[in-house]
C-alpha cells in the first residue's frame, strides 16, 4: 500500500468535485464511487478502511456524501485534507442549486428534464442494491451467524411489524457494539 500522504491537495479537490458534480442521489450512490476512486484506482485505501469510514459517516450528522468526503480527506491528510475534502464536496451542490433556482419554474415544467430524472431514479434504485449488497456482503464475511440474524431481525421489525426506523437503527448499534466487546473479551465469535 501507498504512503497514505502521496496524494495532493489540488488532487483531492478536484476529485471529489468531480464525484459529488457529476453523482445523482446522494451518499449511498456516491459512497461506491468514492470506493473504486480511493481503493481500487488509487489504492490509498484499504476495502476495510473504507467500510470504517462509510460506517463513521453513517453515524455522524449532515449528508452522508458530506460526511464520508470529509473523513476520507482526513485519513489521507489531516485536517487539511478534510477541510479541502468537505469544500469541494459541497461547492457542486451550491452551484447546481444555485442555478436551478434561477430557473425553476422553466425546469419543473421540461418534460426533458422530468422524463431524465425519471431515468435516473432507477439507476439510482440499482447503485443503492449494489451499495447495500456489498456492504452486507463484507459484514457477512466478518460474522456470518450474527449478520444473518441481525438482518432477519431488522426486516422482520421494519417490514413486517412496522417497527420506526431509528430504533432499528439504534439496536443494530447496540447490537454490534455488543459483538465486538465480546470479540474484544473472547476472541473469534462465529
Amino acid at each position: 500500500m501507498e504512503n497514505k500522504k502521496d496524494i495532493s491537495l489540488m488532487k483531492l479537490f478536484t476529485t471529489f468535485f468531480k464525484i459529488n458534480a457529476l453523482t445523482f442521489g446522494g451518499g449511498y450512490t456516491i459512497v461506491p464511487i468514492i470506493k473504486d476512486t480511493f481503493v481500487e484506482d488509487l489504492k490509498l485505501i484499504s476495502d476495510d478502511e473504507m467500510l470504517d469510514l462509510v460506517a463513521l459517516a453513517q453515524g455522524g450528522p449532515g449528508a452522508m456524501a458530506i460526511s464520508t468526503s470529509l473523513l476520507t480527506g482526513y485519513k489521507l491528510r489531516g485536517a487539511l485534507g478534510a477541510i479541502t475534502c468537505l469544500i469541494a464536496s459541497a461547492l457542486p451542490c451550491l452551484l447546481i442549486l444555485s442555478v436551478v433556482s434561477l430557473f425553476y419554474k422553466e425546469f419543473r415544467s421540461n418534460f426533458y428534464v422530468n422524463a431524465a430524472l425519471e431515468g435516473i431514479s432507477g439507476a439510482i434504485c440499482a447503485v443503492l442494491f449494489i451499495t447495500v449488497f456489498n456492504m452486507g456482503k463484507t459484514a457477512y464475511k466478518k460474522f456470518p451467524v450474527f449478520s444473518s440474524i441481525i438482518m432477519i431481525l431488522i426486516f422482520v421489525l421494519g417490514f413486517i411489524l412496522g417497527v420506526h426506523t431509528a430504533p432499528l437503527i439504534l439496536l443494530s448499534a447496540i447490537l454490534g457494539f455488543s459483538v465486538f466487546f465480546i470479540i474484544d473479551r473472547r476472541g473469534e465469535l462465529d
